[in-house]
C-alpha cells in the first residue's frame, strides 16, 4: 500500500510545497483533486504545469490518482454541477468533457486511476431514467480511456444517486469494462453500509483500483481526524493486507487545509502504526 494525500486538503498552500510537505512527512501517493489552483484543465498553461506536476512527482518518487470532486470548478454558483446525472443532456456533456479531460491528465501523470461519482438527482427524474443518464455517461468516458489504459475508479459517494455497493452492482449492470472499478472511501462504507468494512474489501477486492480513508460517524456523512470518528481501523488494515492491496491510501481531509501540515502529520503518524 502506498499512503498518500489528497491535495482538496492543501488548498491554503501552492499544490507544489503541499506534495513537498507531503514527501517530507512520507507520504508516497497524491490524489491531485484537479481544481481552480491545480492542473486546471481549461488553463492555458495547463501543459506547463502538467510538466512541473510530473518533476515533482519524478523528484519525490510518488505515484498519483486524479480526483474529480471540484467544488466549485465547472459552475461557480452550484457545488458540484453539472454532473453525469444533470437533467440536460447540454449539462452533463459539460462533466463528461471534464473527465475526458481529466482522463488526459491522469495519461500524462501516469497516474493509477481518475476517481469520479455519479452525481446528485435534482429533479423529479425517475430511477429508470437516472440510470440512464449515469450510464450513458460512463459508457462515453469509459470509450475514451479504454484506448490509453487509464482506469476509471467509481466512487459510491453518500446523498448522491450511487452511494452504497448495492447500487454500483446496479450500474454495472448497465456499463462494465475491464478499466471501470472503485474508488471505496472507507469513512463513507463505515457511514451508511450495514456489515463490517472488511467485508465489502473483502466482496470487491478485484474492482478496488484506490481507496479513500479518515475517520467518520456511523450515519453521519463528515470527514473527520483520525481518532474523532468510530472506525476500528485495526480490522480494516488486517483485510488490506489480507487482499494484497498494494494500491494508494489516500487521506481526505478537505475541510482541514487551514491546518494542512498538522493533520498531514498526525494522519501519517496514526495510520502508520497500521501499516508497520
Amino acid at each position: 500500500m502506498r499512503l498518500g494525500y489528497n491535495t482538496n486538503g492543501t488548498t491554503g498552500h501552492r499544490w507544489d510545497q503541499a506534495i513537498e510537505l507531503m514527501a517530507e512527512i512520507g507520504y508516497r501517493s497524491v490524489a491531485i483533486t484537479v481544481d481552480h489552483h491545480c492542473l486546471d484543465p481549461y488553463s492555458s498553461d495547463l501543459a506547463i504545469e502538467l510538466n512541473r506536476m510530473r518533476r515533482v512527482l519524478e523528484r519525490f518518487g510518488m505515484t498519483s490518482v486524479v480526483e474529480t470532486g471540484a467544488r466549485f470548478l465547472l459552475d461557480p454558483r452550484r457545488k458540484h454541477e453539472p454532473t453525469l446525472v444533470s437533467p440536460s443532456a447540454e449539462a452533463r456533456s459539460v462533466r463528461i468533457d471534464f473527465l475526458k479531460r481529466c482522463v488526459s491528465i491522469a495519461r500524462e501523470l501516469n497516474s493509477d486511476a481518475v476517481s469520479f461519482w455519479s452525481g446528485i438527482v435534482r429533479d423529479n427524474a425517475d430511477p429508470v431514467e437516472a440510470y440512464r443518464r449515469l450510464a450513458e455517461g460512463c459508457r462515453e468516458v469509459l470509450d475514451f480511456a479504454e484506448p490509453s489504459g487509464i482506469w476509471l475508479a467509481f466512487e459510491p459517494e453518500p446523498g448522491m444517486l450511487i452511494q452504497t455497493f448495492d447500487d454500483y452492482q446496479h450500474l454495472l449492470s448497465l456499463v462494465d469494462g475491464p478499466g471501470f472499478g472503485l474508488t471505496i472511501d472507507i469513512g463513507h462504507v463505515h457511514c451508511l453500509e450495514p456489515l463490517p468494512i472488511s467485508n465489502y474489501l473483502e466482496t470487491w477486492h478485484d474492482r478496488i483500483f484506490t481507496i479513500h480513508i479518515e475517520d467518520m460517524k456511523r450515519g453521519i456523512h463528515d470527514h473527520l481526524r483520525f481518532g474523532e470518528g468510530t472506525i476500528d481501523f485495526a480490522p480494516v488494515f488486517q483485510t488490506l493486507k489480507a487482499i494484497n492491496y498494494t494500491g494508494s491510501l489516500n487521506v481526505e481531509l478537505s475541510r482541514h487545509s487551514h491546518m494542512a501540515p498538522e493533520v498531514m502529520q498526525e494522519s501519517f503518524d496514526f495510520l502508520g502504526r497500521y501499516l508497520g
